[in-house]
């Protein structure tokens, strides 16, 4: 049996831009990640790495950068929710993006099951129990199982390219 060993060699910062280009050319919807924080406090931050896993049993999956400041509370707390944002939640988005201020102050939301912040207005949300934490490189990817979920419509908020965008017409 032979083993092959592996290095991960860092990328050029030149080459690390080139990387984040070329996946922006993969549409994605947006959205907003809610938890409680270890003293019971909401924490959020908007995320487009969302993605459906399985039906039977219902997983979901996203992923968090481990510089990110609500690291520890979505990769320790037990719940967390899934808001996909409508495409007039253009302010949403770039408000749970940013770091500081007072999120949860700015917009409409209320406590959910197990003290996870819902937001109101959203397109569609999930309710999940954090199953499993895996290592991805410089972030963490978060599965969950999902306990409870509704939609509620209206057109997606879309990125591409660096930039919001809307669907095409029929």
């Amino acid at each position: 049996m032979t083993t092959e060993k592996s290095s991960t060699i860092s990328p050029s910062p030149e080459q690390s831009r080139l990387l984040r280009d070329t996946l922006g050319h993969f549409a994605t919807g947006v959205t907003v990640i809610t938890t409680q924080d270890a003293d019971g406090q909401p924490a959020g931050m908007t995320a487009n790495s969302f993605n459906s896993v399985s039906l039977d049993p219902a997983l979901v999956l996203w992923s968090i950068d481990k510089q990110s400041m609500g690291y520890k509370a979505f990769t320790t707390r037990e719940h967390f929710a899934i808001h996909i944002l409508r495409a007039d939640q253009q302010h949403v988005s770039n408000l749970f993006a940013g770091r500081g201020a007072d999120k949860f102050g700015q917009i409409s939301w209320f406590e959910g099951a197990n003290g996870i912040p819902r937001l109101e207005e959203c397109a569609a949300y999930f309710h999940c129990r954090r199953s499993q934490c895996i290592e991805g490189g410089d972030h963490t990817i978060l599965l969950g199982e999902v306990l409870e979920f509704s939609a509620f419509g209206g057109e997606p908020l879309l990125f591409h390219q660096g930039r919001y965008r809307a669907l095409a017409g029929d």
